[in-house]
């Protein structure tokens, strides 16, 4: 199994749950996550002052905020292959039917 190591260069917060994420490999994205922000670790990030405090994790090369919510690079880099699963899962999480660490993990 090979897994590429993606790595994260820079990100803005460009709207409502939405974050313009430039990659090294000069991949540029825009991403709604509104509709992912379910679950313990998901869920603060409603809060539009928590999600503004968005970052660069310099060690790891992800997007993480304060409260240790991030997302795997691989997985913001190809979001249109991700997202469906991830809105299906936070839906589960809505209706307490999921947990979503464990659960994303092993999808």
């Amino acid at each position: 199994m090979n897994h590429r190591i993606i790595k994260i260069m820079d990100v803005k917060v460009v709207g409502p749950h939405t974050l313009w994420v430039r990659f090294d490999d000069g991949l540029e994205r825009t991403i709604d996550l509104s509709a992912v922000l379910a679950g313990e670790i998901y869920e603060p990030l409603g809060d539009p002052e928590l999600f503004s405090r968005v970052r660069v994790d310099a060690e790891v090369h992800t997007v993480v905020w304060p409260n240790g919510a991030d997302f795997d690079p691989e997985t913001l880099h190809d979001w249109p292959s991700f997202e469906a699963a991830w809105r299906e899962r936070a839906e589960l999480w809505k209706q307490g039917r999921g947990q979503p660490e464990c659960d994303m993990l092993t999808s």
